[in-house]
């Protein structure tokens, strides 16, 4: 199949797009991405990139496309939203010119902003081909759960959008079975929304490291809790902060935070002025190929979000991660990411924005038999084998775009 990815982020930025697109061309189909200028997480162009610097690409047999955006700088207010309409505008005005072909299939990724659809509605109209949507971040919901909007006049005109968007859309996928009802009420039929869950690459898996690993040279010595991700508004660093405190005096318990993300310079003063520094620790960020090796020096790997009925429908991408390495799992989660860490019985699950529950969660992990841990870790690995595995996932879409494609052409003869 010929198959045109509409994304605002993609290589070298990463994102799990980027290994859904190579894998779609590895089992031969023509894949070509219409995406933006590199910018996230730095919230500047990256080296060698620009207007008219790169914008035509190859990565592993994908072929790139990149539309003009303005950079989302510190990723805050205007300047956030400019980059979202930005690319959302350019898109769409030069998606006619730049992605002229034949496609039989628009597929969009929509971690956020919601409006990345837009160019796909204006490339079916042009193209007549079918569009699978795969929402990974529910708008406006997300907007006033962030804090990032407060206008209820804003936000109508987003709802407006949106139910634009999904309207347009043949076949709407979602990564938690929660997201439905909140789909649904835009007028799309149960039978247009299926469940596709987010998977991680193959280097995801349990690991042994070498005694002599530079991994190991980076890791504080301890009990290591280690968190992994965007260090964002979403992600309650405020309770995990308040938690440390409470433990602090147990020095060996290590908290050690991988990654970057807009909250990154208040958390750093935050551990400085609580007199943290001792126990917790922000490594910055690494490539995804290191991140099976620190998980495999974890002790525990934990995920928190903020209380919010949207975060309560949602599912962390890294819970995935985190079950295929085989670690347990500390969750600060309501809802669906809760559910889904006591079915599979991988960790602790406690509220969220409850520091004494995420501490004494962190205790009772502690004070654990290691043997117990390790039995967590194996019933993760488990659940993410039987529920999210790679292969099966991918049989699963290209079954669903065969389908699509089925159909599309049987109406359009």
């Amino acid at each position: 199949m010929k198959i045109i990815i509409v994304t605002q982020y993609f290589w070298p930025e990463n994102f799990r797009i980027n290994d859904l697109a190579v894998n779609l061309v590895q089992r031969g189909h023509e894949v070509t991405v219409l995406t933006g200028i590199p910018n996230y997480p730095e919230g500047r162009f990256y080296p060698n990139y620009g207007f008219f610097r790169n914008v035509r690409q190859d990565y592993n047999g994908v072929k790139i496309i990149r539309a003009p955006l303005l950079s989302r700088g510190s990723g805050t207010g205007i300047r956030l939203a400019l980059n979202y309409v930005s690319f959302a505008l350019c898109a769409t005005f030069f998606a006619p010119f730049l992605c002229k072909w034949k496609y039989d299939l628009i597929f969009v990724f929509e971690p956020s902003p919601i409006t990345v659809g837009l160019p796909a509605l204006v490339l079916k109209k042009i193209t007549a081909a079918p569009i699978m949507f795969w929402v990974q971040d529910l708008w406006p919901e997300s907007l006033s759960a962030t804090g990032a909007v407060q206008s209820r006049t804003i936000i109508n005109l987003v709802s407006r959008i949106v139910k634009l968007i999904y309207q347009g859309c043949d076949k709407i996928l979602v990564t938690s079975r929660a997201y439905v009802t909140s789909i649904e009420k835009y007028g799309i039929e149960s039978a247009r929304i299926l469940y596709f869950p987010q998977y991680v690459e193959p280097i995801y898996k349990p690991l042994v490291l070498a005694y002599d690993a530079s991994e190991r040279a980076i890791m504080p010595v301890g009990f290591r809790v280690v968190f992994a991700g965007n260090i964002g508004a979403a992600q309650d660093f405020g309770s995990i902060l308040d938690a440390a405190d409470i433990l602090k005096a147990f020095t060996d318990i290590q908290w050690i935070i991988i990654g970057d993300g807009r909250m990154r310079t208040w958390v750093v003063e935050q551990v400085q002025q609580r007199k943290l520094t001792k126990t917790v620790h922000l490594l910055g960020r690494y490539p995804v190929e290191s991140m099976p090796r620190f998980f495999s020096l974890a002790d525990v790997l934990m995920v928190s979000l903020k209380r919010a009925p949207i975060f309560s429908l949602t599912v962390p991408g890294k819970v995935q991660s985190y079950m295929a390495c085989g670690k347990p799992i500390i969750a600060a989660l309501d809802g669906e990411g809760a559910r889904m860490i006591e079915e599979s019985g991988a960790g602790i699950v406690c509220p969220t924005e409850n520091p004494d529950m995420l501490a004494k969660a962190v205790m009772r992990m502690y004070g654990m038999p290691e043997v117990q841990r390790e039995e967590m870790g194996k019933h993760a690995r488990d659940y993410y084998t039987a529920n999210f595995e790679q292969n099966m996932l991918l049989n699963k879409f290209e079954e669903w775009a065969q389908e699509l494609y089925n159909y599309a052409n049987s109406r359009n003869v």
